[in-house]
């Protein structure tokens, strides 16, 4: 459907598309597919992640402010990620998805490596701005072309298999960022963790294929009903479970990411005798040390934790479509509590331990989500969905997270006197208390999911 098209008596009802109840490849080739595309959404996430370990160093370094490290993180990066993932995903709705899945990686890997030549702040923003650029064309055609590849009974395990890649991106950012930055200084990381993005760019090219080319009923009928993004909005401004949602997953995101950049300072600097003496006992500096617990404890912890989300959501789905919210709403509000213990005690031994109860908690959102934007439209949505869903979780969530952590975190030190190992420990802890309303927005969401899922 385009704007030109001859107007119906309702547009933004679509017209009937094919049902897939099966998918397009052979069992093999799919599982292929789901590997390269978990692998290339790791190397999205390594990239985006590997700031977070590298904070201290850089700011020791470049003499920056919590604030500066917030906006470096989250703003620099969402404003451009959020904006561009929309035009991005009305592209990849009409053209092949994994040539532009394929571009984008090669060009979030050359920024990243290019983030390791800055000398000052405005440089590493702007390099940070060109990561967010690359990275706006990956997920949107990832999470339609996946919804294409499985059936529907299977759409939130398959989706919670592609978000693994946050927490196992996340994982090796804060490994690998720690220890090279330990061994040989923070821009030879960044330059390391540019460069496997090249390779996954070359195999997306190659051997990634488009089903649309081979469900040709399906796309005839895609063809014919292409979507505007106002037709788009249009419909799912009349589901509230999708805004519900969005706003659930936004708040998440928002203590999600608001925590990463700081995570590792908070331990630095409140814990910073012990992390010492942890640290030589495996003959390791502090950063690397961190960079290795936080990386194996917490990372381990949200590769499982999105896993199960999807796997509960879905066989919980199986007899009520409430399950998809239920499960990230119950998780939201058990994890304030245990967060703010984390990050109270005295010892960061038992805090690094705390921090992974927390962490099986904080991923099961992702696979019921991402689930529920792709089923609440028809396919020809899908993309476009799933870029709207993006931005508002990203803007809130990776634009203000960093940001607004970051300032908490400067007024406590420096306004209230707390000084600088206190005030992060303080915005830490209320940042974690908005998950509150995560639990919210998701419980409320049950009162009208059964009657908006699409397809």
């Amino acid at each position: 459907m385009t704007e030109t098209a001859t107007p119906s008596a309702d547009p933004i009802v679509p017209p009937p598309t094919a049902s897939i109840s099966e998918a397009p490849f052979s069992a093999a080739y799919t599982r292929y597919a789901m590997l390269l595309l978990l692998a290339i959404y790791t190397i999205n996430f390594l990239d985006r992640s590997i700031i977070n370990i590298l904070a201290e160093p850089i700011k020791n370094e470049l003499k920056l402010a919590d604030w500066q490290l917030g906006l470096m993180s989250g703003l620099a990066f969402a404003l451009f990620y959020t904006v561009l993932g929309i035009p991005l995903a009305q592209l990849a709705e009409r053209r092949n998805r994994p040539i532009i899945i394929g571009t984008s990686v090669a060009v979030w890997s050359g920024f990243t490596a290019l983030s390791g030549a800055t000398t000052n702040f405005v440089q590493l923003v702007l390099c940070r701005i060109g990561v967010g650029v690359g990275e706006a064309g990956c997920t949107p055609p990832a999470h339609s072309l996946i919804a294409d590849y499985v059936p529907k009974e299977k759409r939130a395990s398959a989706l919670a298999f592609y978000s693994m890649g946050t927490p196992l991106g996340g994982l090796l950012g804060l490994v690998m960022g720690g220890l090279i930055a330990d061994a040989y200084g923070w821009r030879v990381a960044f330059l390391v963790a540019g460069v496997p993005g090249l390779l996954f760019a070359l195999l997306c090219f190659l051997t990634l294929r488009e089903p649309r080319k081979i469900l040709a009923a399906h796309s005839a009928r895609v063809t014919a009903a292409q979507a505007t993004f106002r037709e788009t909005l249009s419909y799912l401004m009349k589901k509230k479970t999708f805004w519900l949602i969005a706003l659930g997953a936004a708040i998440k995101a928002f203590i999600g990411y608001g925590h990463a950049p700081f995570t590792a300072s908070f331990f630095l600097r409140v814990h910073s005798e012990e992390v010492a003496r942890l640290a030589s006992m495996f003959d390791l500096k502090s950063v690397g040390f961190m960079g290795l617990a936080l990386g194996l404890m917490g990372g381990t912890a949200g590769i499982i934790s999105s896993w199960l989300g999807g796997q509960i959501a879905d066989r919980f789905a199986k007899t009520d479509l409430r399950g998809y919210v239920v499960v990230p709403a119950i998780a939201s509000l058990i994890a304030v509590p245990i967060y703010i213990i984390a990050v109270s005690v005295p010892s960061a031994s038992v805090a690094l331990w705390i921090l992974v109860i927390n962490g099986l908690l904080g991923s099961l959102w992702y696979g019921p989500v991402y689930a529920i934007g792709q089923s609440i439209v028809p396919p020809h949505m899908r993309a476009t969905t799933s870029a709207i869903l993006l931005f508002v979780i990203n803007l809130i969530g990776l634009g203000l997270g960093p940001t607004v952590v970051g300032i908490i975190s400067d007024v406590m030190a420096n306004g209230v006197g707390l000084g600088s190992a206190q005030g992060v420990r303080w915005a830490l802890m209320i940042s974690t208390c908005f998950g509150v309303l995560a639990f919210a927005f998701f419980w409320i969401a049950r009162k009208t999911i059964r009657e908006e899922m699409e397809s």
